[in-house]
């Protein structure tokens, strides 16, 4: 009996020293496991990001290019209207589909401003396919870019990333007046 009281300050040490390391353990464990999961969401969310800007893009381009093969022929090299319109059903689908991913995704700001950015892409495209869509089409294009450019800042919040300005919509807006 004396043997073990002896013994017990030793045993209630390798019981609190196993007890103190599978507690830093799991700490660890969970930490590594919070980051791990923070870097996988965040490389998706980069990726659907991405896409959705990368869509909305070429929707914006194919719509601008259809509009200068058509009587208000503002920009050069058109296109042939039957093959900007296949171009923007195709463009739509792929839209639709990366929209749902930054819905899922995205943060509430994110997903404002692209909502803001696709309407007025929306308003462009609508211009081009003759469904509607009124207004001069420099200003048409000045809103989505507008609208591009705080998706972009949005996005970049959201992802934590720094670096300079993405803003184009001024810059456009110049070229445009200059060449009026």
């Amino acid at each position: 009996m004396n043997t073990l009281v002896a013994q017990l300050p030793a045993l209630l040490g390798v019981l609190l020293g196993t007890l103190g390391t599978v507690l830093a353990t799991t700490v660890a464990d969970r930490g590594r496991w919070r980051r791990s999961q923070g870097v996988r969401w965040d490389e998706r969310r980069l990726d659907a990001y991405a896409e959705f800007a990368r869509v909305v893009k070429e929707i914006q381009a194919v719509s601008v290019r259809a509009l200068a093969d058509g009587p208000r022929g503002a920009y050069p090299a058109g296109a042939d209207r039957d093959t900007a319109l296949a171009r923007l059903a195709d463009a739509d689908v792929r839209h639709t589909l990366a929209w749902e991913d930054v819905l899922l995704l995205g943060d509430a700001a994110t997903v404002r401003a692209a909502r803001t950015w696709r309407d007025a892409v929306w308003a462009v495209e609508n211009l081009a396919r003759g469904t509607g869509g009124d207004g001069l089409l420099a200003d048409l294009l000045h809103r989505a870019n507008e609208g591009r450019d705080a998706f972009y800042l949005a996005a970049r919040d959201s992802l934590g990333v720094r670096g300079g300005s993405v803003a184009q919509s001024d810059f456009l807006r110049q070229r445009l007046d200059a060449g009026r």
